[in-house]
């Protein structure tokens, strides 16, 4: 009868064991709100963000037609050393939480000892024991414990909200990687039309050099004719000095950010090399009515999100220090005097029970601890939420400097024809002699000024073209773009899978 009590008991014990080891202290996770406006101030229909760092950013730059840059972006993303830097931080985040993982199981080890000894004459206890007169001994022992066992039972979740914090900041450093790729390829496309968009300005300052040198050739033909004047000869020539003198500061420029993309690909400046390519891509817009779940797709909304709920668990883990850690410890081997007899049966050995540890004072080193960690978590909340904030700033900034750049530069090219007319009358004037040169020289110079800004607008359209891709989030796979200036159409790419897979949540 006391067998079977004593069965039941196990049992019992058992059950309430496996019972209390689905417990799990501290808050379980709920995802913070965040302040945002039913809809953007631009046109399109928006709705709530919700992270989605498993979704790869996609070939979005495809949409410029570009050859060129499409070879530079699959450069940079195999050799950009920041980009390394992140895939590492990757593998060490999972690596973390394999760790962790691992808490699940119990531990096994081998031990295995062995030792030859003497004993001394003069030993006191030896003396006492054997009345006196000690005597020298020598003998070897052998111990062997093939299985050494150790396993904390997780009864308050401790184990199991440090997987769940380990594994949230796995996605958080997964997302970390995606917001460095996004950026980097949003980096290489802004320096490459950064690139072009110098190579177009140093092209229309050559052809206004040119002007200018046929302007010096005339006013010298005047002057030698008796028509013209020293003082058109003196202007002419400072008006040639000045526009070359410019011509060397684009040039300057544009070999600074030809450099700037070099780094970018993970190569040496001196190794890279982007031929003369003035611009003459066609812009694509941007719907404002994209599919709403591109604003999702923020890498850096993510990982500040996963970052909440990586700490939301830690605050379980420091509560879980209240209460008992109960390990259950076990062994079984061989251990003989006699290395002969070593694995004879009789010579085994073996022990088991729990070992609890309960805290009874600890100088409130655990309730500090406990509020450490909420403090924490409401530090990572309001980062959360600024970064939310952040995320529909950046829209909202692309969106309008879109808009108000599409009114400026269509303002500044009705301008520049003007100027162009306005220059080729003062030119036909000056000629006549119903002008001087003077004025030529303000009608060029105007000219000039206009048509740099044209470029200069036109590369800003595209720069913040690329900034509004960015801060929605980078590439789409459901979603098409149509519309394209001057009515060309535009498929959106389809996004490929990320160089990293997504990392399993626990």
């Amino acid at each position: 009868m006391s067998k079977h009590v004593s069965r039941f008991s196990a049992l019992a014990l058992a059950a309430g064991i496996a019972l209390l080891t689905g417990c799990s202290v501290g808050p379980d996770y709920v995802q913070p709100s965040v302040p945002q406006a039913a809809a953007f101030k631009e046109k399109g229909p928006w709705k709530k963000a919700q992270p989605r760092d498993d979704i790869s950013k996609g070939d979005w730059y495809a949409v410029f037609h570009d050859p060129k840059l499409n070879e530079l972006e699959a450069e940079a993303e195999v050799s950009n050393q920041t980009l390394r830097v992140a895939v590492a931080k990757v593998s060490e985040a999972r690596a973390v939480a394999r760790e962790s993982e691992s808490e699940f199981f119990p531990t096994i080890d081998f031990t295995a000892d062995g030792s030859r000894q003497r004993t001394s004459p003069n030993d006191g206890q030896q003396n006492s024991v054997s009345g006196g007169h000690g005597k020298a001994a020598t003998f070897t022992s052998a111990t062997v414990v093939p299985f050494d066992l150790s396993y904390e039972l997780d009864i308050w979740g401790k184990v199991r909200r440090a997987f769940e914090s380990s594994g949230d900041l796995a996605q958080a450093s997964l997302a970390d990687y995606e917001n460095v790729l996004l950026t980097l390829k949003a980096d290489v496309a802004a320096d490459y039309y950064a690139v072009r968009t110098a190579d177009s300005q140093i092209d229309v300052q050559r052809r206004t050099i040119k002007s200018y040198q046929e302007n010096m050739k005339l006013t010298n033909s005047r002057f030698q004719g008796g028509i013209g004047t020293q003082l058109d000869v003196e202007q002419a020539e400072a008006t040639l000095d000045s526009a070359e003198a410019q011509l060397a500061t684009l040039q300057q420029s544009r070999a600074q950010m030809e450099h700037a993309l070099a780094v970018l690909l993970g190569e040496p400046p001196a190794a890279f090399s982007l031929p003369f390519h003035p611009l003459d891509t066609r812009l694509p817009v941007i719907p404002a009515g994209l599919p709403s779940d591109l604003l999702e797709r923020r890498p850096d909304v993510a990982a500040a999100e996963r970052r909440v709920a990586a700490q939301n668990a830690q605050i379980g883990v420091a509560i879980a220090a209240y209460f008992p850690q109960v390990n259950l410890t076990g062994q079984t081997g061989f251990d003989s005097g006699d290395l002969g007899m070593l694995f004879n049966w009789e010579s085994r050995i073996w022990s088991y029970g729990p070992n609890i540890q309960f805290p009874i004072f600890e100088g409130g080193q655990i309730s500090a601890n406990v509020k450490q960690q909420k403090a924490a978590y409401e530090e990572n909340v309001a980062d959360y939420r600024q970064q939310v904030l952040v995320a529909f700033q950046d829209v909202e900034d692309s969106l309008s400097a879109l808009r108000y750049l599409a009114r400026q530069g269509a303002a500044e090219n009705r301008a520049f024809e003007a100027y162009k007319k306005a220059l080729d009358l003062t030119n036909a004037r000056y000629t006549t002699g119903l002008v001087s040169y003077f004025d030529v020289i303000q009608a060029q110079g105007l000219a000039l000024s206009a048509e740099q800004l044209t470029v200069q607008i036109k590369g800003s359209r595209i720069a913040n073209t690329i900034l509004l891709i960015k801060a929605l989030g980078g590439g789409w796979a459901d979603s098409s773009i149509t519309k394209v200036d001057h009515g060309n159409h535009v498929d959106a790419p389809s996004a490929p899978p990320t160089v990293l897979g997504p990392a399993a949540k626990p």
